[in-house]
């Protein structure tokens, strides 16, 4: 409790006369900084491929397989897709790439996503770069501003992530039919996709939203044994959110490249059966 005696609690910053006046910014010496730059490259890794393959306009469509970069194809100049998810809803959108109108929902979802955050807030923004290592920042108002506020959308996206992820389960689907559109075969890509669509699926299932909107807000989960057991499976997903986070990024840029370099005539889906 603060007597007459005891100066005034300063707020904001590192540096605040409340703070231990060590001179040293921190006293960790083990390779802290690793953490926090093999994020960054990480997502920069991704951020750079996905970015050429959204502005690339092409070699996204390899019967029956489409890119999930570019599902569904929903502009006047998509590639004709054989009877495949080609909705021309959005006029030639002025020459553009098609996936543009596409990567919007699902980045919206991850950069919203609360370990995302985390991740390129220690890794690009030092806020903070590791624990016990003090911010660089003179002051922090959290996600209360403009633009970071905009965090707070998250709750939202996650309705349009699961559409995406609906539309990508339609396109999994799709990846049994062979050249003729018949069902019943099934090639390596088919097993891309399937793996995709998995970890997609639970990436997006696994989200704090899914676990508030199926628990939340709940005084006694004894009347409510559905929605208890519900909340229950989420956490347990929510418990690697991580793991499922980095899984998911990783397997969506891997069906991309395979199904570009199947259209680009690298080479042919070995069939299985």
């Amino acid at each position: 409790m603060a007597t007459d005696t005891e100066p005034p609690i300063q707020r904001g910053g590192v540096r605040s006369r409340t703070r231990a006046a060590i001179a040293a910014p921190h006293l960790r010496t083990d390779r802290w900084w690793l953490a926090p730059a093999t994020t960054a490259a990480g997502l920069l890794a991704f951020i750079a491929y996905s970015t050429w393959r959204a502005f690339a306009n092409a070699d996204y469509y390899a019967a029956p397989y489409v890119s999930p970069f570019y599902s569904p194809c929903l502009a006047h100049n998509c590639r004709p897709m054989d009877g495949g998810p080609n909705w021309d809803l959005f006029g030639p959108w002025w020459g553009l790439s098609p996936a543009l109108l596409i990567l919007i929902f699902p980045l919206g979802f991850r950069l919203t996503c609360y370990y995302y955050r985390k991740a390129y807030y220690r890794g690009f923004w030092a806020s903070p770069p590791a624990c016990a290592v003090a911010e660089p920042h003179k002051k922090y108002s959290g996600e209360t501003r403009f633009p970071l506020i905009l965090q707070n959308i998250h709750r939202y996206a996650f309705y349009a992530a699961v559409l995406v992820a609906g539309v990508l389960t339609y396109d999994t689907v799709l990846s049994f039919r062979d050249a003729d559109h018949h069902f019943g075969h099934m090639g390596v890509g088919t097993l891309v996709f399937l793996v995709n669509i998995v970890l997609i699926w639970a990436y997006t299932l696994s989200c704090h939203s899914c676990r508030h909107i199926v628990g939340g807000r709940l005084r006694h989960f004894s009347k409510h044994p559905v929605r208890y057991r519900m909340w229950q499976w989420v956490g347990r997903l929510n418990a690697r959110h991580m793991l499922l986070a980095w899984s998911s990024l990783i397997s969506v840029a891997v069906c991309d490249l395979y199904v570009y370099l199947l259209a680009s005539g690298a080479f042919d889906d070995p069939r299985l059966f």
